[in-house]
């Protein structure tokens, strides 16, 4: 035998087999995760009527949170048969066919199901209290592990600045926020839900040591942490809750917090509406005054699913209408106008046509629209977005705990919400809606708005400063 060609194919062999570890490493990491997959279907049960409750209006204690129904006082507002849940019998009726419950919403009278048989949904059909069903996802199903939570703290590597607002004080600026502050006004007793896809190491971010956390909510997966997994609602959070001086201050540092995830990022259906709707009943239920919501859609996975651009019209979207419901429970609403400016789509996303909600859209540091930030008006001619913040490369934290500099509305959106909830905290006798138009009419083009930045720029701190000597001439 040759001795040169032994140690050749001693070497090949050698190489082979550490490739066949190294895939079998890599195979390792992956296979766990996912244990099996699935065709399933989730279908959207629209019933006739919630049944016979146990519950009823006069003991509104026994489904809402003290906070919730203080907040409907506050402004005048009932509770009414949309607060009630829907009766256990009609759920333990639908889950004794093959299926799974999944999500409920007692607002509109609706529950999606989980299952493996496709034709459940004519047999659901014939439900004696069901009025219609409707496909809203179709995929394989895998079942995730979660990640095993990390330790490690996580701090800013960039030198700290003399502002106290460190990289963001810009954005902040913009809006005329940072005297509001100075008057004391940091959304201290305010309660806020931000409705997201994830916040990932919020737990671990030296930015967040302070965070006022009220709880966590995680609509898709529910004994997953929201702290693992997507970091979007990690960067959408800090410009609002951020707290470390020289590097970066959010707009309402010493607001109260819900984070609650609700985005499933692994595919694009309509359930994402039924999550969204769950997240801000949710939201209702435990008490929070103030939702920023940093989601849209109108595009799916099946483009039979697909919403169209007549249906803007503030009442069509299943999520849109859920939107709307929240804002006449007493909830301000922030939410984003969406990204689809340079998209062939163009026009704000769904649930920003609702008629009650702040749609917030994006500019520029030269206060010119993101070339990318969504388009109004609604199809009905209603102003939207309602107005703007920066949008093109604010300051945020994101989920390795240092600043990093992102473009979107979805970041506007937190950044004029964080400020509007310091106004109201300084004007806590605001109705929702009086408080929405309040913003409105601070804005630069409020006299003639447009479709690309609908009211314009808002000046909080004048419209502070206007209230309070109004306040004080009375």
């Amino acid at each position: 035998m040759n001795p040169a060609y032994s140690s050749a194919g001693f070497f090949l062999a050698l190489l082979l087999m550490c490739i066949k570890i190294r895939i079998l490493t890599v195979l390792s990491l992956l296979l766990p995760s996912i244990l099996f997959a699935e065709e399933r279907f989730c279908y959207r049960v629209y019933l006739k009527d919630k049944g016979s409750s146990v519950y009823s209006l006069d003991h509104p204690e026994n489904f809402l949170s003290k906070e919730a129904i203080e907040r409907r006082l506050r402004q005048g507002l009932a509770v009414s048969i949309s607060d009630l849940p829907i009766a256990q019998a009609y759920l333990d009726t639908l889950t004794a066919y093959d299926c799974d419950l999944i999500l409920k919403s007692k607002w509109f009278s609706t529950v999606v199901v989980s299952t493996s048989d496709s034709s459940l949904l004519k047999t659901l059909s014939l439900v004696s209290f069901v009025d219609s069903v409707k496909l809203v996802w179709k995929g394989d199903d895998n079942i995730f592990i979660p990640l095993e939570e990390e330790v490690e703290r996580l701090k800013s590597k960039e030198e700290p600045k003399h502002s106290l607002y460190g990289y963001a004080e810009k954005q902040i600026q913009m809006l005329n926020g940072i005297k509001l502050h100075q008057k004391g006004f940091k959304g201290e007793g305010m309660r806020v839900a931000i409705i997201d896809a994830g916040f990932k190491n919020v737990d671990r971010i030296a930015a967040f040591d302070s965070l006022r956390l009220l709880g966590t909510h995680n609509v898709i997966s529910p004994h997953q942490s929201v702290f693992v997994g997507d970091n979007h609602g990690t960067k959408v959070l800090s410009c609002l809750a951020a707290n470390e001086p020289g590097i970066m201050v959010g707009t309402a540092p010493s607001a109260s917090y819900w984070l609650i995830k609700s985005e499933d990022t692994y595919s694009e259906y309509p359930i994402e509406e039924d999550f969204w709707t769950a997240a801000i009943e949710f939201a209702d239920s435990v008490g929070v005054s103030v939702v920023s919501s940093s989601l849209g859609y109108y595009s799916f996975d099946d483009k039979t699913l697909d919403y169209n651009k007549n249906q803007l019209d503030g009442k069509t979207s299943f999520i849109t209408r859920a939107a709307q419901v929240a804002a006449s429970k007493g909830l301000v609403i922030f939410c984003s106008a969406g990204n689809e400016g340079a998209s062939g789509w163009r026009k704000i996303t769904f649930p920003a046509d609702a008629s009650d909600v702040l749609t917030v859209g994006a500019i520029t540091d030269h206060k010119k629209r993101s070339e990318f930030s969504s388009i109004g008006f609604t199809v009905d001619e209603r102003v939207k977005p309602d107005l703007v913040a920066l949008g093109s490369g604010c300051c945020v934290i994101d989920s390795d705990g240092d600043i990093h500099y992102v473009s979107g509305t979805s970041f506007a959106t937190p950044i004029l919400a964080g400020l509007s909830i310091c106004l109201w905290q300084a004007f806590p006798f605001f109705t929702n809606k009086e408080l929405i138009e309040f913003i409105r009419h601070s804005g630069s083009m409020y006299d003639h708005p447009n479709a690309e930045i609908g009211y314009g720029i808002p000046n909080i701190y004048k419209a502070y400063k206007q209230r309070r000597k109004y306040e004080k001439s009375k």
